[in-house]
């Protein structure tokens, strides 16, 4: 039986009107889900403001009511707790509900603005394959070793987090791989939680929506370092101007990577090929089969996080070489006809540059490189010129379609990535609204040895449009396209 009292350790307390020392059943900050004798904590987000919902809670049975403003009507036999920060107090109530399960295995977060898919999976499937049980929370999907759950967030919600955490618990996991988004940090879902380490990729243009400005974006990324504690690692990519930032205030064990630059982990690229790299990383070579410099970044830091947290070299880099691509992220193919198609998550300017420039370097030139390429609806505005201007300057032929469009007009979107387009460039770039047209058109034009990026989307498999969920997915309608084309 757990007791209200017991799972408000380390909560900042302001207030407490009524009885702390009873029995409740769940925790919610959805009122739609609160049901009798459970505790409601009233959150101001994004869309909503939770205090406004503490009567409807209380009439659904919630025995006690978590808050940052005390309601003007106080109903006896409930009992009231006033917090300095609801999302805080959420998040370490989460983890005491729990059983404080983060410190029970080895959890490490990865962050930054591209590849934290890549190198949390592919650090879960680096130490599966080294025989340990495993979890994973990433955008893609939730692993609790092998048993596979829906991912809906980049980082879940503080309740959801704990939940999963404890069931690795049960299940015997002994390290966790998580994604630690931006809006993750600055939301506190990731309050309370023990981290064995921080990874930190890169920082480039995305959530301006959400965040004021790049500074805000990038301090609230620093604040996971801040908070590491002095038993966990902080590893940073001192390639990034922003890498050496994300030490300055950490309590943690600092360690560096780079490729250009003087490190604790350093690699070079010897090859580069479609079929792979040939890396030497700290003075040992090994051969690999992912592809392009943001991957070369990306094996590396998994190899400084694996060493960070014990196994030995050689098998790293063993282990390294058997690694493949992850979903929606550099997933290629060739057809019967020759043709290649790459399907990548890249949605950020800096992303579709490092996929495009990775392209071009393995091309012979005398191929054709047709992107299709659009931008997501109801977020940051300011990237879509952006986008429009590396996919026409990098690509022979760009197809600019809709991405999710959400509640925007598709239309909309695409003229303001057109607007970034230079006008040396423009009879290169066509618009097709409909993204499995584009998707068609690029592989009509395609010939011999040509080469289709379709980006954006990756491993998502739907479309939304007016706030409407439809299946889509880039992989089998490109693999369906190409194989219709070629009877």
């Amino acid at each position: 039986m757990i007791l209200l009292k017991d799972i408000l350790y380390k909560v900042s307390l302001e207030k407490v009107v009524g009885n702390t020392a009873m029995a409740f059943r769940e925790l919610h900050f959805d009122s739609r889900e609160v049901g009798l004798d459970d505790v409601f904590i009233a959150i101001n987000g994004t869309q909503s403001d939770g205090h406004g919902y503490i009567k409807k809670a209380v009439n659904q049975g919630a025995l006690a009511i978590i808050c940052e403003q005390m309601p003007t009507t106080i109903v006896n036999g409930i009992t009231y707790i006033q917090v300095s920060d609801s999302q805080q107090a959420l998040a370490i109530m989460a983890s005491n509900f729990y059983g404080n399960p983060s410190q029970q295995l080895q959890l490490v977060g990865v962050t930054g603005t591209n590849g934290k898919t890549t190198i949390a999976t592919l650090l879960y499937t680096l130490f599966t394959s080294a025989g340990y049980e495993v979890g994973l929370l990433s955008t893609i999907k939730i692993m609790i070793g092998k048993i596979q759950h829906a991912a809906t967030h980049t980082t879940p919600d503080s309740l959801k987090i704990n939940k999963y955490l404890r069931e690795m618990v049960d299940a015997g996991v002994e390290f966790c791989f998580m994604e630690v988004s931006s809006h993750g940090i600055h939301q506190k879902r990731t309050e309370g939680l023990h981290f064995a380490g921080g990874i930190f990729t890169n920082l480039s243009h995305d959530h301006l929506d959400y965040h004021k400005d790049f500074k805000e974006y990038r301090d609230v990324k620093k604040l996971f370092f801040d908070q590491l504690p002095k038993t966990a690692f902080a590893l940073t990519n001192v390639d990034d101007k922003n890498g050496p930032v994300m030490l300055q205030n950490t309590a943690a064990r600092k360690c560096t990577y780079a490729l250009k630059t003087i490190a604790d982990y350093k690699a070079q690229i010897l090859e580069n090929q479609l079929q792979g790299l040939l890396l030497k990383i700290n003075n040992q070579e090994l051969w690999v089969k992912l592809i392009g410099n943001f991957n070369a970044y990306n094996l590396l830091a998994i190899y400084a996080a694996a060493d960070q947290l014990g196994l030995e070299n050689l098998e790293i880099l063993q282990l390294l070489s058997t690694l493949e691509s992850v979903d929606g992220r550099f997933q290629y193919l060739i057809s019967e006809g020759k043709v290649t198609a790459i399907i990548d998550y890249a949605h950020t300017p800096d992303a579709l540059k490092n996929v495009l420039e990775t392209i071009n370097t393995i091309r012979t030139g005398n191929e054709e490189l047709i992107t299709v390429v659009g931008c997501g609806g109801d977020r940051d505005v300011a990237k879509r010129p952006k986008m429009g201007n590396i996919a026409s300057q990098l690509s022979t032929k760009v197809i600019f379609t809709s991405d999710n469009p959400r509640t925007e007009d598709p239309e909309v979107i695409i003229a303001q990535i057109e607007a970034g387009v230079p006008a040396e460039h423009y009879k290169k770039t066509i618009a097709i609204t409909d993204r499995k047209q584009a998707i068609k058109t690029a592989c009509q034009m395609a010939k011999e040895n040509d080469i289709i990026l379709v980006a954006g989307k990756g491993h998502e498999t739907y479309q939304e449009i007016q706030g409407v969920r439809k299946d889509f997915d880039d992989l089998q309608t490109i693999t369906q396209l190409l194989i219709a084309l070629q009877k």
